[in-house]
């Protein structure tokens, strides 16, 4: 009897962040905005790099993929949350719920990897200057951002079919607002020893592992940088780095708070909140600490506003 009762239910309630509904239609505004702003300031990115050709390089190279990975992880869980602000009754089905989950996975994973690859080619550019162009050729950097996207993948399709194999008996209520890892194992009825094992490796692997490949670079830039002799110098020097820097501090550690502790005493309620605050403010902010703290992307700015300006006259 026991063994009948291991069911696989069609759809799961989301339970969202609240039942008031002036609570939700405010909420509903403020990540619309967010969501349109995400869309804007990431593809404005995209396209400064590709239009201006002092931008081809491999730190912008990355930071394209950055902002293609942002633009994909937003856009895989937002606009459902968006509709159900909406609904009095906010249901996803176990196959929708499923390919929201391999998505989320798949391009949060990418994230890490990817600020590790930027990590490195900034350690390069500072440690090792005179030899930046042909260690960081286009080859080089097509394979990092190649096995970033295919890690995450990967990462992303076996903590997927772990988790959706789960039985529930029956329960289909996930206190959260998107199909998340953490959500759904609580809902399981069976040990769930394993999983946490496979979310530990996971988390060593598209996290833990970049984090201190992160941490070993800015060691070496921190002790180039202390060497150099003028003031201005090492200000130049740690210029490039504060907007990857700020992006990498406000990632890693959110997600180092939720993932790394699956047993942690913490409740759902604030597993909710900062899973929504990672994947809603993180990919939003992303493009303004990249665009208002680079000289570079500012200038592309300002002369595609004057390009745009002439055409107008």
């Amino acid at each position: 009897m026991w063994k009948d009762n291991l069911t696989w239910v069609n759809e799961f309630v989301l339970m969202g962040i609240s039942s008031d509904r002036q609570t939700q239609a405010g909420l509903f505004v403020l990540f619309g905005a967010a969501y349109l702003l995400t869309l804007l300031g990431n593809g404005l990115i995209i396209l400064l790099i590709g239009l201006d050709s002092r931008l081809h390089l491999p730190m912008y190279f990355f930071l394209c993929n950055l902002s293609v990975v942002d633009i994909c992880y937003i856009s895989s869980g937002v606009p459902q949350m968006l509709v159900h602000f909406l609904l009095e009754k906010k249901t996803i089905s176990f196959t929708r719920c499923g390919v929201q989950l391999f998505f989320t996975l798949a391009y949060g994973g990418s994230e890490f990897l990817l600020l590790a690859a930027m990590a490195y080619d900034r350690y390069v550019a500072i440690c090792d200057p005179l030899h930046y162009v042909s260690v960081m050729s286009p080859r080089l950097c097509a394979i990092l951002a190649a096995i970033s996207w295919l890690v995450g993948l990967a990462n992303a399709t076996t903590e997927t079919i772990v988790t959706m194999c789960l039985p529930t008996c029956g329960q289909n209520v996930l206190n959260h607002v998107t199909c998340e890892t953490l959500a759904l194992i609580r809902l399981a009825c069976v040990d769930t020893t394993f999983n946490q094992m496979v979310i530990v490796a996971s988390s060593i692997v598209v996290l833990l592992v970049p984090c201190c490949l992160v941490s070993l670079s800015y060691c070496y830039i921190v002790a180039t940088i202390l060497q150099i002799h003028s003031t201005q110098g090492r200000r130049k020097a740690f210029g490039t780095c504060a907007s990857h820097l700020t992006v990498v501090s406000m990632s890693y550690g959110m997600a180092l708070f939720t993932f790394m502790q699956p047993h942690s005493a913490a409740s759902a309620e604030q597993d909710k909140v900062v899973m929504v605050f990672y994947a809603v403010v993180t990919p939003m902010l992303n493009p303004f600490i990249y665009c208002l703290r680079n000289k570079d992307m500012k200038a592309a700015l300002s002369q595609v506003l004057n390009r745009s300006s002439k055409l107008k006259h």
